[in-house]
């Protein structure tokens, strides 16, 4: 029985070896020159190769007023986490007090998704970056902009009551990209 077990992850572990030696032979758009991988270069003699710049997307945010207003929101919401995590984990509270503590933490998570789902489709509305706040039965809505339009305000405030339940006030400023 052992000797079919070692055939079996034998067999298994070559057959998963030229599964990927095809792959990677065969990928298109591959600029690499396989000998190079069996020579006997220094790391010195390799010659890097730059990466061009118009295809790289910078990832952070162009304002740092938003980052900051991110990073106090996020503080803020720790904290209560870390009040109804405490809460949920006491042993002298009832188990109906336990229950509230768990329905708003998952009321807060779905709040922070909410959030970020909504950053990201206005971002796609072509807007270089946009923070949402939903506190409460408000929705705050920043975007970063030098100026929108009515109309281009209304599409905002259209997704988001399209998106988030039960609310009946939204907000849309705009920060200028200058500041």
């Amino acid at each position: 029985m052992k000797v079919k077990r070692r055939t079996v992850w034998l067999l298994t572990l070559l057959s998963l070896a030229a599964v990927i030696s095809v792959y990677y032979v065969f990928e298109p758009n591959r600029n690499v020159d396989l000998l190079t991988i069996f020579t006997d270069d220094t790391l010195e003699e390799t010659t890097l190769t730059s990466v061009d710049e118009e295809l790289t997307t910078p990832t952070v945010s162009e304002s740092h007023l938003f980052e900051d207003l991110r990073m106090e929101i996020a503080n803020e919401r720790s904290q209560l986490r870390e009040q109804l995590t405490q809460k949920i984990a006491s042993d002298d509270l009832s188990a109906e007090e336990k229950n509230e503590a768990f329905n708003e933490m998952n009321e807060l998570i779905k709040k922070e998704s909410a959030e970020a789902m909504l950053e990201m489709l206005i971002e796609s509305l072509g807007y270089s970056d946009a923070l949402v706040h939903v506190k409460d039965d408000k929705v705050q809505v920043t975007v970063l902009s030098d100026e929108i339009s009515k109309a281009q305000a209304d599409e905002i405030i259209y997704l988001v009551r399209q998106k988030v339940d039960d609310i009946d006030n939204v907000s849309v400023s705009v920060q200028s990209n200058y500041y």
